[in-house]
């Protein structure tokens, strides 16, 4: 029986085109990640997310941008000037053989070059093709410029974001940072591809799929719609934590050694609980007055809220560190964890176990660096990151050569042309 790491991954024999910048270059990843041969298609020159930092050793440089290099692992690189007619052409002839296509242009460019899906789909009826765009195809908003910044505004998602008034009055909303909205348009665009790709193993045939970061982002404002819709409430900021239509005790709590903890208690506060709570903080002789008999009545637990959360659990956690704090809590059941920094994470051993960072080579450079892993274990079809992401045109003779057969001196010619 063969190993699992030499195994091919789930989406190993489809073909993607990649036509997409820095919005939709993770939904690439996703799937090539899983084994699909996944051909990023950049402008010569380069994708302008080539030049995003930060930079390996701070030297900027479209080869050596670390942004870059994450999103587009697992992927083959050519280049191709769509605006030329050749160009045009070419991605022709490798549309024709390509299960699916992802695109991040402005709605109707595509169709404006004679590349839009109904002209695809004539010549390949099995190609599935995503676009993905911060508004969609249609609407008012349709051709409305945008940022991450803009759509965590617009789709909700600041509204829940930042410090409540106890803490900071008439404090802003906060924006988390890190592409978030390109995240959610890019697995939704995932998400809506897969599914595709099970209706056409049915039905025989490709079709098209329009995508929208708003309306992604929309879909991941949790229970504030709901809320607001079938009970009439505007869920408030709440600092550190869940947001919520009225005030809510706090959840984190500074440790011993200067580091956070997250301590889910309320919600959770019963006799049953409180006796469990009383057993953990009476091991380091601070459980107050946790043991007495009166906090098997639900309404003085109530009543004592505060002082349970603000003043025994808040001390009990700054007497510790906080993987110690984190470790005692769990080890009793308890919804408790310490709030790490990312770099943190290269020495989580849980991570360790699992196997979750990977070692991906640059040859061209002679260093291997550390990438995350997979979010899941396939143990017949493994997610494996195949290759460090591509250079620039990296894989143009390859593919224009050896796969779809022009000559070396066509190549050349070409090149010289600005096509490719």
């Amino acid at each position: 029986m063969n190993p699992p790491e030499s195994l091919p991954g789930p989406l190993a024999g489809l073909r993607i085109l990649e036509l997409v910048d820095e919005t939709g270059q993770f939904c690439g990843k996703l799937l090539g990640d899983l084994g699909a041969d996944v051909v990023k298609i950049e402008p010569p020159g380069g994708e302008h997310s080539r030049r995003i930092g930060p930079f390996l050793d701070d030297i900027p440089d479209p080869e050596r941008s670390l942004s870059f290099w994450y999103y587009n692992t697992s992927k083959r690189g050519i280049t191709l000037n769509l605006e030329t007619t050749d160009g045009r052409q070419l991605f022709l002839r490798l549309a024709i053989a390509a299960d699916v296509i992802v695109e991040t242009f402005r709605p109707g460019v595509l169709t404006s070059l004679g590349l839009g899906y109904e002209s695809l789909s004539k010549e390949n009826p099995r190609l599935i093709m995503c676009a993905l765009t911060p508004f969609g195809q249609t609407g008012p908003w349709r051709d409305y410029a945008s940022s991450d910044l803009l759509h965590m505004a617009a789709g909700g998602q600041m509204a829940s974001c930042g410090y409540d008034e106890s803490d900071v009055p008439n404090a802003p909303p906060i924006a988390p940072g890190g592409g978030n909205a390109w995240h959610m348009g890019c697995h939704f665009a995932y998400i809506a591809i897969m599914a595709a790709l099970v209706s056409r193993s049915v039905s025989g045939q490709g079709q098209y799929i329009d995508t929208s970061i708003h309306e992604a982002c929309a879909l991941t404002t949790e229970s504030a719609i709901a809320n607001y819709i079938y009970r009439g409430e505007v869920l408030r900021r709440q600092t550190g934590r869940h947001h919520a239509a009225g005030p809510t005790p706090r959840t984190q709590f500074r440790a011993k050694d200067g580091n956070y903890v997250c301590a889910l208690v309320a919600g959770r506060l019963n006799p049953r609980y409180i006796g469990q709570l009383a057993d953990l903080l009476d091991s380091y002789g601070m459980a107050g007055d946790l043991k007495d008999a009166k906090y098997q009545d639900p309404a003085v637990i109530a009543a004592n809220t505060s002082h349970i959360i603000d003043d025994l659990v808040a001390s009990f956690i700054a007497s510790l560190p906080a993987e110690e704090v984190y470790h005692a809590a769990q080890q009793r059941g308890f919804t408790w964890g310490a709030v790490r920094a990312p770099e943190v994470l290269l020495d989580d051993p849980h991570l360790h176990d699992r196997g979750f960072w990977k070692e991906v080579e640059h040859p061209e450079l002679g260093r291997s660096f550390i990438y995350p892993g997979e979010a899941a274990i396939f143990n017949g079809s493994p997610w494996r990151i195949s290759r460090r992401a591509p250079l620039i045109g990296e894989h143009n003779t390859e593919i224009f050569c050896d796969e779809l057969g022009l000559s070396r001196a066509e190549l050349a010619v070409l090149i010289e042309n600005r096509v490719i």
